[in-house]
């Protein structure tokens, strides 16, 4: 059984939009409105055992995805990190992070592949890299 996939976002129609897209193909979600929500889920025992990958935002209020996956990785390396942005040149600021950065627009079926993707490759970030761009 496939774990369940952190959506962050500040934005809640992003959040709801999301986990409606990865609920129509089966795939379970629990959702945080900022990083320091995700972050202490993701430090706890229930939250280590049930998420599998993360989607985030890169522009956040509280704290912005680079400094959100910066502070995953000091603890967790191996969890797959998906980062969502309408700013192409983020993806730069991602490289040291071993992450999968998708481009806003994003189109439903690459959104639900690359996170099916991040789950069943979970553990293994050599797998989950930087996108190239199209």
């Amino acid at each position: 059984m496939l774990k369940q996939v952190l959506l962050v976002d500040d934005d809640q129609a992003q959040l709801s939009v999301r986990q409606l897209l990865l609920n129509r193909v089966g795939v379970v979600s629990q959702l945080a409105s900022g990083a320091r929500t995700a972050l202490a889920l993701l430090r706890s025992s229930a939250g280590q055992r049930s998420i599998g990958a993360v989607v985030t935002d890169h522009l956040m209020p509280d704290m912005d995805g680079v400094e959100f996956v910066r502070e995953l990785r000091s603890f967790d390396a191996e969890i797959p990190v998906i980062v969502i942005s309408g700013l192409p040149d983020a993806r730069e600021a991602y490289n040291d992070f071993h992450v999968h950065f998708l481009a806003k627009p994003c189109e439903p079926e690459e959104f639900i592949a690359t996170v099916k993707n991040a789950l069943l490759n979970e553990g293994q970030p050599a797998n989950i890299s930087v996108a190239a761009s199209r």
